[in-house]
């Protein structure tokens, strides 16, 4: 496993993380400002997508968007146009301080993970020293719980001149316990030769999709079987919650039959993409991802942790009905 540094390329996308403190008090006027933003974001060439992370209950008042380009050019084209300037003048009494951003140029798309982005201002003439330093901290990441890859970013020129390095961790207690950890101390005290400041932000989940492990840390993708087993796990229950309790509703109401399963498919499609499906994932990643899952022993206890929760949820079914 390793750390690979993304260089500006008219062929790699190109990704823009933003930051925003907002007052408190302000956050729907946020709201209708941000949706303007995105409304004018769309018109440029090379936009793909955006998603907005609202702050945690009981934190900091950070909002965080992503911006997807195909090409760093084109996300050039919007960081500096005319319509963005305007839009940041509009809104500049919603936020505490200056947003911050950080223009990363390559990559993957993040997982369903709780996500860090670090950027580093590295001082002039110690790059090498930089990189060599990341390297053994990602090594060091790698022992420690719930670690599921890391990328580095190079400065994208004529853009910002910091370093940027993306790791995630599958849930936030794993991160918490490597961001508190001796060993990342250490290694901070050790890498304050190499760079002048950092600053770290969290992203806690992604993008849509029920499997989502990364082909860059080597995990890869789960066997169609152990997909299909995952899904029929979380397909069953919910389904039968659905008929027994919605389905029933509708019927009791007269809505025609085809419509009330319509009713039923969507909401849960819904609950296996939103709730379900990550559950099952988090749970089953020892045997789900083929990085991890190397040992004869993984493979029969995760398959046979899932037949055993097959019987249990069907018995339980039999029970109630």
């Amino acid at each position: 496993m390793g750390v690979s540094a993304k260089r500006g390329s008219d062929g790699a996308g190109a990704t823009v993380v933003t930051s925003q403190k907002v007052f408190r008090g302000r956050e729907d006027d946020y709201r209708r400002w941000q949706e303007e933003v995105n409304r004018a974001v769309r018109a440029f060439d090379g936009f793909e997508g955006t998603e907005s992370y609202p702050p945690e209950s009981g934190g900091g008042n950070e909002w965080v968007v992503v911006f997807r380009f195909s090409r760093v050019d084109q996300l050039s084209a919007w960081l500096k146009s005319s319509t963005r300037r305007r839009l940041i003048d509009e809104g500049r009494e919603l936020f505490e301080e200056e947003p911050e951003q950080e223009v990363l140029s390559g990559g993957v798309p993040a997982q369903e993970a709780v996500t860090a982005v670090v950027s580093h201002d590295v001082r002039a003439g110690r790059e090498q020293d930089f990189l060599q330093w990341q390297h053994k901290t990602l090594k060091a990441q790698e022992g420690y719980p719930g670690f599921m890859g890391a990328e580095l970013f190079e400065p994208v020129e004529g853009i910002q001149d910091r370093w940027v390095v993306i790791f995630r961790f599958d849930t936030r207690e794993h991160l918490a316990r490597w961001l508190e950890s001796d060993d990342r101390r250490r290694l901070l005290d050790e890498g304050r030769d190499y760079f002048a400041e950092y600053d770290l932000r969290e992203i806690e989940s992604a993008f849509s999709g029920w499997f989502r492990f990364s082909e860059r840390t080597h995990e890869g993708i789960p066997p169609n079987w152990k997909q299909a087993m995952c899904v029929l796990l979380a397909l069953y229950p919910t389904v039968m919650v659905i008929t027994l309790t919605v389905g029933r509703a509708l019927q009791d109401a007269g809505v025609p039959e085809y419509l009330g399963l319509f009713a039923g498919n969507v909401l849960s499609v819904g609950f296996l993409t939103w709730a379900f499906m990550p559950l099952v994932n988090r749970s089953l990643a020892f045997w789900l991802m083929p990085g991890r899952a190397r040992s004869r022993r993984a493979h029969l206890a995760g398959t046979a942790l899932v037949l055993v929760s097959y019987i249990l949820l069907i018995a339980f079914f039999g029970l109630i009905t």
